[in-house]
Parts: structure tokens; C-alpha cells; sequence
């Protein structure tokens, strides 16, 4: 069996739920599980035996669903998914792909050079993205400011760490970004990086740990435009330089997190220069083994 993924969903007629998914069948576990942070916080210590208990308990619900019933847009009166996390805050790791470096060199004014000395620094760029409500689930729609000229996603493979900080799965997340605003200078990276519907997760948490070795995935990205690709591409997380406790060192230094957090590990995939992202666009972004992450494009 496929690792469980712990979703989070509505449906018209018992509203917020909290369900676990196994192969293609969702199995509603709000009644006895509460919540995301209510789990996370009960496998500090403990992270397989939770996940056991967690699928034992699944298997014995009474409701069910097809995965299927939750791909719909955000409606009050259709079923839904919902972001996968409530209270968990988002944190995000930047210039961890030598790509990445490359475009924030060649984005800043000034010739980057900030960005080719945090790469190869022993302390990681890490920053605040988001608040748990924040957050933007599957099939919803991300953001880009008004107020920038050159907005792009990031395709991001994300650790979802309990209070412990133990890895206990993983989720597919979107970082999208004003790169003219932070290249603009690198003080201004809230500004490029924070706003509304500037962060989507999904579809859900697929809870598989692992400690120290990034498990062999490859992440793609693909940009549609009035049903037209007008942007994909690819890349491998065997391209992420740091560590992912290296990078959970840090983050956990002098921060905690009583409800857990998500660390998304950076992005290998830069779009060229001249594209930038348009109210309408879809962006679609897959990582082997945890599904795909839909998302259209709105003026915030």
C-alpha cells in the first residue's frame, strides 16, 4: 500500500473535515483525530507508531469518499479540498539549487552577489512565507501583486515537521514570487515573498518520514495560458545542495513551532526573464509520488 496522505477537505454536509487517504479512497477521521495540529503534535516521539494508529483508525470509519469527489474549485455548495494545514505556520529555504542562484544573480540590480555567497554559506537563507489560514489549497487560486511586473511560481517540495521537528511526510507547495521587487534589492524580499494568496499546498500531507537523505524525486512544473502551455519544466531533488536536517537545524534554533511547520526545500525551476505570470493562467506542478498541485492565477 502507498504511504497515507492526511488530507483536509469540505464537503457540503458536515462542512471542515479532516480525512485520511488511502489509494483512492478518503476516509473521514475529524470525529476522532480534530484536527492536523491535534496529529502532529500526537506523533512527537512517536512518528511510525502515529501514523499506525492513525490508518487503523481510518479503516474503521463508517465515511468514505472517492478522491475523485474533492476535485472541484472552492464552492460552498461542492465538495472540495482544502489547504492541508490549519495552525501550522510556512517557512521556505532559499538559493538551495545552483539554478536558483543563478536567476537571483541575474535578477538583482546590483549583480546578486549576496545570493552566490548564501549558497555556499554554512547558514542557510531561510524565511517566513506564510500563516497556516493563509494558505491556498488545491484548485483555489494563488495570487501575484498588483503592484509587480514580473511574478513567477516556485514548485517546491515541502517537509512537514511536527513540534519535534521530526520529518513525518511531505507535500507539494507553491512559493510564488515578484522577482523585479526582490531583485530590486533583497530587503524588500517580505514584500516579494508575503502577501495574499501568495502560497497554495496540496493536495495533501503524505506522511512518509525519512531523516537525512532526501528521498529521489523529480518535480515538474507546467503553465497554461488560455488552454495553451506557455511554460514547463523540471528538475530533481539530487539538485537541493543542503541537507534537510541541515536546513531544520537552523530553522529550529531559536523558534518554536507547538503545532508544527511546514519547510518548503527551494526551487530549481526559473522561468526565462521574459515570462512573467497573468491573471488566468494555471499552474499545475506534480512531484513523484505526491500527486499534483493545481492552482489559477489571480491579481491580489
Amino acid at each position: 500500500m502507498s504511504a497515507p496522505i492526511l488530507v483536509r477537505y469540505y464537503h457540503p454536509e458536515s462542512g471542515l473535515s479532516l480525512g485520511l487517504q488511502l489509494g483512492d479512497t478518503v476516509y473521514d477521521v475529524t470525529q476522532p483525530v480534530g484536527s492536523v495540529s491535534t496529529w502532529l503534535r500526537s506523533s512527537v516521539n512517536r512518528v511510525e507508531a502515529a501514523i499506525e494508529k492513525l490508518v487503523q483508525t481510518a479503516l474503521s470509519s463508517p465515511n468514505t469518499f472517492p478522491a475523485s469527489t474533492f476535485a472541484n474549485p472552492p464552492s460552498a455548495t461542492e465538495p472540495h479540498w482544502l489547504a492541508p494545514v490549519d495552525d501550522q505556520d510556512v517557512w521556505a529555504s532559499g538559493v538551495t539549487y545552483a539554478r536558483s542562484r543563478v536567476a537571483r544573480q541575474e535578477e538583482a540590480f546590483d549583480g546578486g552577489d549576496v545570493y552566490a555567497r548564501v549558497y555556499t554559506a554554512d547558514r542557510p537563507e531561510l524565511f517566513f512565507k506564510a500563516r497556516g489560514p493563509w494558505v491556498v489549497g488545491p484548485h483555489d487560486q494563488v495570487g501575484i501583486r498588483h503592484d509587480a511586473d514580473w511574478s513567477v511560481p516556485e514548485p517546491e517540495l515541502g517537509l512537514v515537521l511536527n513540534p519535534a521537528l521530526e520529518i513525518v511526510g511531505l507535500v507539494i507547495g507553491n512559493d510564488v514570487s515578484s522577482r523585479d521587487i526582490e531583485g530590486a534589492n533583497p530587503l524588500y524580499l517580505p514584500q516579494a515573498k508575503i502577501y495574499t494568496a501568495s502560497c497554495s499546498l496540496g493536495p495533501g500531507l503524505k506522511l512518509e518520514p525519512f531523516t537525512d537523505t532526501w528521498p529521489e524525486l523529480s518535480i515538474q512544473v507546467q503553465i497554461e495560458r488560455d488552454k495553451a502551455v506557455v511554460f514547463s519544466g523540471q528538475t530533481h531533488t539530487d539538485q537541493i545542495r543542503r541537507r534537510p536536517e541541515e536546513l531544520i537545524d537552523y530553522l529550529g534554533r531559536a523558534l518554536h513551532f507547538p503545532d508544527g511547520v511546514v519547510l518548503l526545500s527551494g526551487t530549481g525551476i526559473v522561468p526565462p526573464d521574459d515570462f512573467t505570470l497573468a491573471a488566468g493562467d494555471v499552474v499545475q506542478i506534480q512531484i513523484e509520488g505526491l500527486g499534483n498541485l493545481e492552482n489559477r492565477v489571480k491579481v491580489v
